[in-house]
């Protein structure tokens, strides 16, 4: 099968699909791999590494769409991908399509399959989304780090205080433990902040706490917002599967935070927990609401695209390989669970 791998098209997303030699297995059982001129540029990887390795470089994006019916990107499609795709073309990348209808709407109209990698599930974890998740978590704690700084508009406070000191350590409040609540609240509490993590999962929590360091674990909404206003950094992390994100934090409870607090919402790709936040990018990462700070990008790992990128790419060849077996809808579950829309019908 002919594959292709777009450049990405959201601002200051560095990622892309697949690294050079990732592509080698892709190859060597017999596909074919376009890659649009450049698209690794950001990540580190040049056109020579990939043409090096067997892969085709493509030198228009109208070209790759042309050439190939699977096409693997990292980030959903915007309107300048829509206008190249066609019934042929099954896509696979990250969709949430939950929190998108229009994006939705526009690709069961083009009757294409679209395969989330948010959605594929294998042995009670999703594979490709932990490993971004785990990316977003700790760059929610180093962003909000810079974010509470006096010239970033933030009250000013070290979030880790300092040894032995009278001054004040910061206070972080992180609402879900999966793979990025769990990474914020790590991270967080190694640079000394004064920890909480909520999660509606005994379970999740239980693992928090198998670390055995001194983060403080609350399963009720009500403590949540019984703390909100004593919070220098709300990190929103909550994730339901194949689902839009339920608003945790009303806006009457943000208006009672400090002025130059700061909110990281990573679960804005899904349409983020509290009600204060909207999608942003990395052109415009942040906006203030009444008085707080708030970073809503939703492709946070595009950051960090070379280690976005490989991480990603140690996991997809296997999974890319498996849409193109004839009937996979039917004899691969774990695939055919990963499908948002098939031939034009919303599946999921």
């Amino acid at each position: 099968m002919n594959i292709g791998i777009p450049k990405e098209l959201k601002p200051f997303e560095g990622r892309v699909a697949l690294t050079p030699q990732a592509c080698i297995g892709l190859v060597l059982r017999g596909h074919k791999v376009f890659v649009e001129h450049d698209a690794g540029k950001l990540s580190g990887y040049s056109n020579d590494e990939y043409k090096q390795l067997g892969v085709h470089i493509c030198l228009t994006v109208k070209q790759l769409y042309e050439e190939c019916s699977l096409i693997v990107k990292v980030k959903e499609p915007l309107s300048a991908d829509l206008q190249y795709l066609t019934s042929k073309h099954t896509i696979f990348c990250f969709l949430h399509l939950a929190a998108n209808p229009s994006l939705t709407k526009s690709l069961i109209d083009i009757g294409l399959t679209a395969v989330g990698f948010e959605l594929l599930r294998e042995n009670n974890v999703l594979p490709l989304l932990k490993p971004m998740s785990e990316i977003a978590g700790k760059l929610s704690i180093q962003i909000g780090v810079n974010l509470l700084h006096l010239e970033q508009g933030g009250s000013g406070i070290l979030l880790g205080g300092l040894d032995n000191s009278t001054a004040d350590n910061g206070n972080v409040l992180v609402l879900g433990t999966g793979s990025a609540g769990k990474q914020a609240a790590l991270l967080a509490h190694a640079m000394g902040a004064n920890v909480t993590a909520y999660d509606h999962s005994d379970e999740a929590l239980l693992e928090l706490k198998s670390h055995q360091i001194d983060i403080h674990t609350i399963s009720s909404i009500d403590q949540c917002l019984a703390l909100i206003e004593t919070t220098d950094l709300l990190i929103g992390a909550l994730l339901v599967t194949g689902k839009k994100t339920p608003k945790l934090i009303p806006q009457k409870h943000v208006k009672t935070m400090k002025r130059g607090s700061v909110i990281v919402d990573i679960s804005v790709d899904q349409g983020g927990c509290i009600e204060t936040t909207r999608p942003t990018s990395y052109d415009a990462p942040t906006f203030i609401k009444e008085g707080v700070t708030h970073f809503c990008v939703t492709n946070m790992p595009g950051a960090v695209p070379r280690t976005a990128t490989q991480a990603l790419s140690a996991l997809l060849p296997d999974y890319i390989h498996r849409l193109t077996v004839n009937n996979y809808f039917e004899n691969d579950e774990i695939m055919k669970n990963a499908v948002n829309i098939n031939a034009g019908k919303l599946v999921y």
